[in-house]
């Protein structure tokens, strides 16, 4: 399955949300699906992203799926942080998902000296 990515060039904050997004699942699939087959994730246009780098099992790759292509559909500009924004444009399930790899991901991450991410993680 390959993750369609707008036929648009992407502004360089959506290219940084993604990589996080991509980076985030790919360290909260390989904890959580261990056992799971993973494979590379596909984008038919890169943008920049690296995402082929990165392995996620199928599960993950459905949830990717859909995070990036709500990320591509956000209305706002500037777009703020999801749990700061006014208009939810994710799932409920999704939402809860998208706080339960960012909670699991981030500290995980910080951890080993990701201090980068911190500003990130915490806004």
């Amino acid at each position: 399955m390959k993750t369609n990515l707008e036929q648009r060039q992407l502004t360089r904050r959506e290219i940084k949300d993604l990589r996080v997004l991509i980076r985030f699942t790919e360290v909260y699939c390989r904890a959580h699906h261990p056992d799971r087959e993973r494979r590379p994730l596909q984008l038919t246009e890169d943008a920049g992203l690296n995402a082929g780098r990165f392995r996620f099992c199928d599960e993950c790759v459905e949830f990717l799926d859909y995070a990036v292509q709500r990320r591509l559909r956000c209305p706002l500009d500037p777009k703020p942080a999801c749990k700061h924004c006014p208009v939810h444009c994710y799932k409920p399930q999704m939402r809860q998902r998208v706080r339960e790899v960012m909670r699991f991901a981030g500290p995980y991450l910080m951890k080993r000296g990701r201090l980068d991410l911190l500003w990130h993680y915490l806004f």
